[in-house]
């Protein structure tokens, strides 16, 4: 047990930089299963495995030159965080903010699993203060269920997103949702506006994402969610380069594509997946589905069973 407790402490020391790590007791031994994937400046995280508690303190941080900004959930099994008298539980809905210059504790009881991304604080272009200020606020923002289903997202494909040209994109959005995260709870007018304003694409097409399955969503709705005109709607996303129905129609093609594929969804027909992905003309998805993959969802659910 010793062995596999070193293994874990040397994996995770050499990925996130100096800590201590407590193991906790049980009958079965200690595992862990530790993964991480790049997407640019980037990392993403998932431990899976029995209870521990790593902490990271003033002392660690002066052994390494690291100063990071972690943003933390726990997919399976109930987190605890605690930074300077700040506790909270940490689940499946729920976000904590860590910076470790700041020190803080994390860890589980039982099997766990919790996913993280880790950026270099610079990166983030904010005041340190601010992002310390954030961490006891967090369930506040409505920001926050925003960047827990990125976070999902990106955990989900993993495998191919980090490993494709879209991985310093996506890199990208993650750390801008981040700063209007912090910005929205613990910055003043005058800056949090300012980051609203710079991030305020990244934070449409993350709603977007969020709702691709629900057949209300529309131009006008996410128009009216955001509190701007359907003109300025278009025009952030001219600016930016997104054709914003395309990118829909290819986000929810994606979708349906994994769904055909999925296990979980093999007893359920073409028609009803489609569907449930908003499309409504059973003829205009089969269209799209082959012009994007070269197969139809027919062919597509035989070749890759």
């Amino acid at each position: 047990m010793s062995e596999r407790a070193e293994a874990y402490h040397a994996a995770a020391s050499g990925e996130t930089g100096s800590c201590s790590i407590e193991q906790e007791p049980s009958g079965t031994g200690v595992w862990k299963r530790l993964e991480a994937w790049r997407f640019g400046p980037l990392t993403l995280f998932a431990t899976h495995g029995s209870g521990m508690t790593i902490r990271r303190t003033a002392r660690n941080a002066r052994f390494d030159s690291m100063n990071t900004v972690s943003i933390i959930t726990q997919s399976q099994g109930r987190g605890a965080f605690t930074w300077n008298g700040h506790q909270q539980h940490v689940g499946p809905d729920t976000l904590a903010l860590a910076q470790k210059s700041a020190g803080y504790a994390y860890g589980w009881s039982g099997t766990g699993l919790s996913l993280a991304f880790m950026v270099d604080a610079d990166r983030l272009d904010l005041p340190e203060h601010l992002v310390r200020a954030a961490i006891p606020f967090l369930r506040h923002s409505r920001i926050s269920a925003l960047l827990l289903q990125h976070i999902r997202a990106l955990h989900r494909d993993a495998d191919q997103l980090s490993t494709g040209p879209a991985g310093d994109h996506l890199a990208a959005a993650t750390m801008e949702l981040t700063r209007a995260l912090i910005a929205s709870v613990s910055a003043h007018g005058p800056v949090r506006r300012a980051v609203a304003e710079d991030t305020l694409l990244v934070r449409i097409l993350a709603y977007v994402r969020a709702h691709l399955t629900d057949p209300g969503l529309t131009p006008h709705r996410i128009a009216s969610v955001h509190n701007i005109s359907l003109r300025t709607l278009y025009r952030l996303c001219e600016e930016g380069e997104v054709s914003l129905e395309q990118w829909i129609i290819r986000q929810r093609l994606d979708g349906s594509r994994r769904a055909l594929t999925s296990p979980e969804h093999a007893h359920r027909t073409i028609g009803a997946i489609a569907r449930s992905w908003g499309f409504s003309s059973p003829v205009f998805f089969s269209r799209r589905f082959r012009q994007a993959y070269g197969l139809s969802p027919v062919e597509w659910r035989r070749h890759h069973r």
